[in-house]
């Protein structure tokens, strides 16, 4: 088990639920935007959230931004410590730095003394696009032992002056390298782990390549934090990591809907059932199981295993509740019949 680390509110670590990430992808000193984008992921369930500080005017953006989030907020920084420092000042709750693009380990230094004197979490983070020069000439290439390597010299610094408050990421475009470095610094670090596949690409892509790397870890007990990097709205990044977290059944805060794919036999409209059905359960955080089928062959077992269940049929469709059939409905009632006996089950009345 990792050591535990607290940011703001919320532990990442020390056998805390797997925490779920994500970044705001406005510019950062647009402040009515950036809160925006930051109460949009707290809607969605995100637990941290990222934020970009590339430059001095992000950085004067960052207390009124504190000021109006409840949120814990990490501030992205490379390059210039002052950024860093600045962050600290504004009440960040933890910064991102990659130590390798921050400079002299003095200025390194300075950042960890200004966030221990504030009792700010830092996460170091090797990215395999931005090793350190020294590192990237030996290796040539962001093998996996570079990764390390990389990594192993950024904590010098912060083991050095007794700095606990860390978490630990490194990430690559590559999934395989990805779960060879991320079981590496589980074996050899106590420190939390961030994971995520950078760049994994659009929201389908991405999301099936973040699963590729991150299943395999997740099983294994590594990662205490993850984000879907995923080219377009962060939201969809939320969505993605909490499905992934269900499958795994590590975390489960909503509905899960499970429904069929539709072939020859079916004979209801099974893709707007669905939506009609996920449309309807927004809002609710109960943790079920609903499954949508289309037909007679697998329909009723998956209905009868789930929590609540349509089993489709000529135009109709059975709804089962908790294993049960409570009746047959006409297609165009099937949905509004389920939603009735969900909201029943979380009032209690059955």
């Amino acid at each position: 088990m990792s050591l535990p680390v607290l940011v703001r509110n919320i532990q990442i670590g020390g056998g805390a639920p797997v925490r779920v990430q994500s970044m705001t992808k406005t510019r950062t000193d647009d402040v009515t935007a950036t809160v925006r984008s930051v109460r949009r992921l707290t809607a969605a369930g995100c637990e941290l959230v990222r934020l970009a500080v590339p430059d001095a005017a992000a950085a004067a953006a960052l207390p009124e931004i504190r000021a109006r989030v409840d949120l814990p907020l990490i501030a992205d920084i490379h390059f210039d410590y002052r950024l860093a420092l600045a962050a600290i000042k504004a009440g960040f709750d933890k910064i991102r730095i990659n130590p390798g693009n921050i400079g002299s380990i003095r200025r390194v230094e300075e950042i960890i003394r200004a966030a221990q004197d504030r009792g700010v979490a830092i996460r170091i983070g090797v990215n395999a696009g931005s090793l350190p020069k020294e590192v990237r000439a030996r290796y040539r290439h962001p093998v996996v032992k570079a990764l390390i390597e990389a990594m192993a010299c950024a904590l010098e610094p912060f083991e050095r002056l007794n700095f606990k408050a860390l978490v630990l990421s490194a990430k690559t475009t590559v999934a395989e390298d990805l779960i060879a470095v991320n079981e590496e610094l589980a074996r050899r670090f106590p420190y939390p782990l961030h994971i995520g596949l950078t760049e994994a690409g659009p929201p389908l892509e991405g999301s099936i390549r973040s699963a590729a790397a991150l299943a395999p870890l997740l099983r294994q007990g590594i990662g205490d934090t993850i984000r879907i990097s995923l080219t377009g709205d962060p939201v969809l990044e939320v969505v993605a990591a909490y499905e992934l977290l269900a499958a795994l059944n590590r975390r489960q805060i909503k509905p899960v809907v499970y429904s069929c794919p539709g072939c020859g036999r079916t004979r209801i409209d099974i893709v707007r059932l669905t939506r009609q059905v996920q449309k309807n359960l927004q809002g609710i955080t109960a943790p079920l199981k609903l499954a949508v089928m289309g037909c007679v062959v697998n329909g009723p077992g998956e209905a009868r295993e789930a929590d609540f269940g349509i089993a489709g049929g000529k135009g109709k469709g059975a709804l089962f509740v908790k294993g049960k059939v409570i009746g047959t409905y006409p297609e165009s009632r099937l949905v509004a019949a389920l939603v009735k006996e969900i909201k029943r089950y979380l009032n209690n009345e059955i």
